[in-house]
């Protein structure tokens, strides 16, 4: 059964309704705001009709109806009209960015706050994943007998720092600085994966094992990038969804909380959004992760001009304000990938 226009402007009617007051939408309120004019019972016929085909849902015997995660899927993908943002708004978001002398994980904890403030909900951000990282820069400290700092920089500026032991001696300073100095001007502007692969490649070369410096580079750079760093996440105003009646309920709540604990589900649903160059909305009871139940995410990812590098994301209830929050996220996460771009150039 397809829907009509009087159906249509119904549905849309409960789903806006209820986004704005959290409460059921009964016929009366319909009648009185439509602009058709509709007694209450044409209206309960059509909302029967609604219900039936599992658009929307009495809550109580004799209350209004709310929409269900189905009926948000429609609205979204076939109603929604996305509000352009303000100028207020974008210079909001540009201020908020475009400080000076910020590196990218100072950058990507701003953008967290910024989206929970804007959206007054929760603000989600995926880091770079580290084998997506360009070379830029690496630096050996000798530390101990046995044990040196092994100083990395990508190409964002983000800079990770890891303790190698050495099982055959320390090399001196110089021997450590000209090691550094090999990878640099070899490895530089390669991604991780292809920095892997190459190391693994040129340890397999006759002359690396008879060349005491490319070999002891080589070893270095390697115990460095063996594993990847822990994939990260930036979850900020997670207290905000209390003020919400859609989690009053205890279980709602744990619920809730339960997943924000859960780091790898926000991980791979965040990761989903790196396939597309579009927005794009999860709406929870129709994903495969339960624990979102009641929620749904909207989110975007960030490049640097070239490939996907992270994820921006907003989560909150439901019945969130799409139209205000969809505009946000993709100018937010438009605006930190020209950010990072000229950072490359």
């Amino acid at each position: 059964m397809g829907l009509n226009q009087r159906s249509l402007g119904i549905l849309e009617a409960i789903i806006e309704g209820h986004i704005a007051s959290g409460e059921p939408i009964g016929s009366r309120t319909i009648a009185k705001q439509h602009q058709e004019k509709m007694s209450p019972a044409t209206v309960r016929n059509v909302m029967a009709d609604l219900e039936e085909m599992g658009f929307i849902a009495s809550p109580h015997t004799s209350a209004g109806r709310i929409p269900t995660d189905k009926g948000y899927r429609f609205y979204v993908d076939t109603m929604l009209h996305v509000r352009d943002l303000s100028l207020k708004q974008r210079r909001n978001i540009e201020s908020h960015c475009n400080a000076v002398d910020l590196h990218v994980e100072a950058l990507l904890k701003r953008v967290g706050n910024l989206l929970s403030d804007m959206s007054c909900y929760t603000g989600v951000v995926l880091v770079p994943r580290f084998s997506a990282s360009r070379f830029r820069h690496i630096e050996f400290v000798p530390l101990s007998h046995n044990r040196l700092l092994a100083i990395f920089v990508s190409g964002t500026g983000a800079v990770q720092n890891k303790i190698l032991k050495v099982e055959e001696g320390l090399p001196s300073a110089d021997e450590l600085q000209h090691a550094g100095n090999y990878l640099n001007q070899s490895l530089h502007g390669m991604t991780i994966r292809q920095v892997r692969r190459v190391i693994a490649e040129k340890m397999q070369e006759e002359r690396v094992k008879y060349d005491r410096l490319m070999h002891q580079a080589l070893t270095l750079s390697s115990k460095m990038f063996d594993t990847d760093m822990d994939d990260d996440i930036i979850i900020e105003g997670a207290t905000n969804m209390l003020d919400y009646p859609d989690f009053a309920d205890p279980e709602a709540m744990k619920r809730l909380f339960k997943a924000f604990e859960k780091k790898k589900l926000l991980i791979e649903l965040l990761d989903m959004s790196q396939d597309s160059s579009e927005v794009q909305i999860y709406i929870g009871g129709q994903t495969r992760y339960q624990d979102f139940r009641g929620c749904s995410l909207i989110s975007a990812r960030y490049t640097n001009g070239e490939e996907a590098l992270g994820s921006i994301g907003v989560i909150g209830p439901s019945r969130m304000f799409y139209s205000q929050v969809i505009p946000v996220v993709d100018y937010t996460a438009r605006l930190i990938s020209r950010m990072l771009k000229r950072e490359l150039e």
